[in-house]
């Protein structure tokens, strides 16, 4: 005999296995999408791919254009957003964590820090405009488009630090103190090294953000042509976004091939960086686990 109970269990597990099919479903539609995306772009690009094309500066003529200029323009943003936002950002972790005292100034600044991580991109590029291209003078310089987008990038840092920091258990701090430690000895040998995956996790996610964004540096005045590779934070630059971008625009359909061609590139370092990310985070947990 077949009870309520019974009857409301089978629905349940009906409920549960057409839930399972239309998750899996819309999984596998957005998979299929990227898949002929990706498919796309490097049939299109793959043709342009070779050493000549990395290390040649943009030209007018397709057949002579390359990315090096957009590339290290790239390296550049990169390592300089990495320099500001690294410091500031644990820093802020860190505080916030283990420094600040539970009340409403600590509240607030916490949920301003939240609210900043959803703000547009291109209002970070106008701030940045306003007080380092103009306010500072700094001009259209890569120290002023890492300065941007260390703002940009702040908040994401912030937030995955605290994630990582509170993630430490408190029975680990407890036996710092126990044994005299100060707080900042806690703080350097216990619960940095224990947060450490999550927050280089973050970084670099947050790094690779950097890479693909191009409206902040737009606004600033990244320029969409480079003839020449920075080789000092106060040159004038471009990056790969915006190159491709340029490139796009082009009436010539050649352009569009060899934009094809740096999308596949921006890809590769973009997986490279997640790659770094994962392979760092499990090295570090295996060793604190150790």
């Amino acid at each position: 005999m077949i009870t309520g109970t019974d009857r409301k269990l089978a629905q349940r597990r009906r409920k549960g296995q057409v839930s399972h099919v239309l998750f899996l479903a819309a999984t596998l539609v957005g998979i299929l999408a990227l898949l002929l995306l990706l498919g796309d772009v490097i049939r299109k690009g793959i043709g342009w791919l070779d050493w000549q094309f990395l290390t040649s500066l943009p030209s007018r003529f397709p057949e002579r254009s390359g990315i090096s200029s957009a590339l290290w323009g790239s390296i550049w943003l990169i390592v300089l957003t990495a320099l500001f936002s690294l410091p500031i950002g644990v820093g802020t972790a860190i505080y916030l964590e283990e420094y600040a005292r539970r009340g409403w100034l600590t509240r607030a600044i916490q949920t301003n820090i939240i609210n900043l991580a959803g703000v547009p991109s291109i209002v970070y590029g106008i701030l940045g405009l306003a007080a380092f291209v103009r306010g500072m003078g700094l001009g259209r310089s890569v120290i002023a488009g890492a300065l941007t987008m260390t703002l940009l990038i702040l908040p994401i840092v912030i937030v995955a630090a605290q994630e990582a920091i509170r993630a430490v258990p408190s029975p680990l701090r407890d036996a710092s103190f126990a044994l005299g430690a100060t707080r900042w000895q806690t703080v350097r040998r216990i619960v940095l090294p224990a947060a450490a995956p999550g927050i280089l996790t973050g970084i670099i996610l947050a790094l690779a953000r950097v890479l693909g964004e191009a409206a902040p540096l737009i606004m600033i005045g990244a320029l969409m042509f480079v003839p020449f590779i920075p080789t000092s934070p106060l040159d004038q630059f471009s990056v790969l976004p915006i190159q491709i971008f340029n490139w796009t625009a082009r009436p010539q359909p050649e352009f569009r091939l060899i934009a094809a061609a740096a999308i596949v590139v921006l890809l590769v370092v973009l997986l490279t960086m997640n790659a770094a990310a994962v392979i760092l985070r499990n090295k570090y947990q295996k060793r604190s686990e150790e």
